[in-house]
């Protein structure tokens, strides 16, 4: 038999040498007790969220107002409060969904059907701060990228019905960055895992603009970048600098490089900087930000007074796309499924989760973005509009996408708190 280490053995022999030098119970935290499989809870009961009534029915009248291409619907899947980015679990019909605030969500669909049966919270023993982002390895462990701390659970889908599970810290709490530049402000990570089985995690600056001082500390740490490490979270190094605040980024299956969306720079007036949606061909790529949003210049810009003699950086990578400005683009996902016709298969989804710093409103929607034959984006276009209504106010704001074994689409939105279901019918 081969037995060579996997993330997920690395893990649990981590937590079993854990064990061997644990403090005294007393004085050990939740999490210290399930890294030694201990129990940490009493009351075994999870609450469920509740999926039908008034609520429900409110949001599956808001979603009559959703304009889509001919042939496809878009239907509730399940009430998920705070829903933002979305880890479709690979061995079972369920997913795990990430918040900005204390809580990841296990969405399960116990007959199969066209909706979730059973939403409640995943791990409720342990205390999450901001856990956005979700993503699976290859070996089916779930990873949770929160503000400051990486955390993975090893085999998600089918231990997740209690309380406590088992745990492993791919980053320990205050390492993913000093904890002195934590910030409320765009603080949501997202995580991949790679064709090379590495784990990529976005780090969003935590200002508007980085002051003149932080430019150089944040690209060195990878603070306005994108870091890669081990599953493990040992070999850390920065992968991308030049971003803003990335809020989404997956693989092409065809061709492994990586797209990432950018969000765009406050305060510059409602036609600039445009949003971004990248792409990465090789390590130390550097997309620009804080000289370049897009092709608009922010160094020196009313944004930015104090870099104006900010040196332009040599080789900056400019966007596949430009979206308009303060659309706000998020989570983005490959089509891999069949269910949609040839058109969209193998090009990409983008969900925009709409504007706060416009004087008119704009976004909440979902783009599509076709690729051309040598890799690179062709055009974006408008899927699925009317998450605003004639009034301009939102009734939704889509923040992820992610394609599910049966090749629909599900788009998450934190307003209404729900997870939405695209389907294809020929028309």
């Amino acid at each position: 038999m081969n037995l060579r280490p996997t993330p997920t053995l690395r893990l649990l022999a981590a937590a079993a040498l854990f064990a061997c030098a644990a403090a005294p119970a007393a004085a050990q935290s939740n999490i210290d007790k399930l890294k030694q499989m201990k129990v940490a809870s009493s009351d075994l009961n999870i609450p469920l969220v509740p999926q039908t009534g008034k609520n429900a029915d409110a949001i599956r009248a808001n979603l009559s107002r959703i304009k889509l291409p001919p042939g496809f619907a878009i239907s509730l899947y399940a009430v998920v409060p705070d829903a933002r980015h979305m880890a479709i679990a690979p061995s079972t019909n369920m997913l795990f969904v990430g918040t900005r605030k204390t809580t990841v969500w296990a969405v399960t669909n116990r007959n199969s059907g066209d909706t979730a049966t059973e939403v409640k919270a995943f791990a409720p023993s342990l205390k999450f701060s901001n856990p956005n982002g979700v993503c699976w390895t290859k070996d089916g462990v779930l990873v949770v990228a929160e503000h400051n701390r990486v955390l993975a659970f090893p085999a998600a889908e089918f231990f997740y019905e209690g309380p406590d599970v088992a745990v492993g810290e791919v980053v320990p709490q205050g390492q993913l960055i000093p904890p002195d530049d934590e910030s409320y402000n765009h603080g949501a990570r997202t995580c991949r895992v790679g064709p090379d089985n590495k784990l990529y995690v976005t780090l969003g600056q935590p200002f508007n603009v980085p002051p003149l001082e932080k430019v150089k500390p944040f690209r060195e740490l990878g603070i306005g970048g994108i870091v890669r490490m081990e599953t493990d979270g040992s070999k850390r190094e920065v992968y991308a600098v030049g971003i803003r605040n990335s809020v989404g980024q997956d693989f092409n299956p065809k061709d492994g490089t990586l797209w990432f969306t950018d969000n765009q720079t406050d305060g510059m007036g409602d036609g600039i900087p445009p949003g971004e949606l990248n792409r990465i061909t090789k390590m130390g790529q550097d997309f620009g930000y804080p000289y370049w949003n897009g092709h608009v210049k922010v160094a020196g810009s009313a944004a930015a007074p104090d870099l104006k003699g900010l040196p332009e950086p040599a080789g900056a990578v400019f966007p596949q796309i430009e979206f308009p400005a303060h659309q706000a683009q998020l989570g983005m996902t490959f089509y891999s499924g069949k269910m949609f016709p040839a058109k969209y298969q193998g090009g990409i989804f983008v969900a925009s989760h709409g504007s706060w710093n416009s004087t008119v409103p704009t976004g909440a929607l979902v783009n599509f973005v076709s690729l051309k034959a040598d890799g690179t984006a062709d055009k974006s276009e408008v899927f699925a509009d009317g998450f605003r209504d004639e009034n301009g106010l939102y009734r939704g704001r889509p923040v992820d996408v992610a394609v599910m074994k049966d090749g629909s689409l599900l788009v998450s939105d934190d307003f209404a708190g729900a997870l939405y279901r695209i389907t294809y019918t020929a028309p």
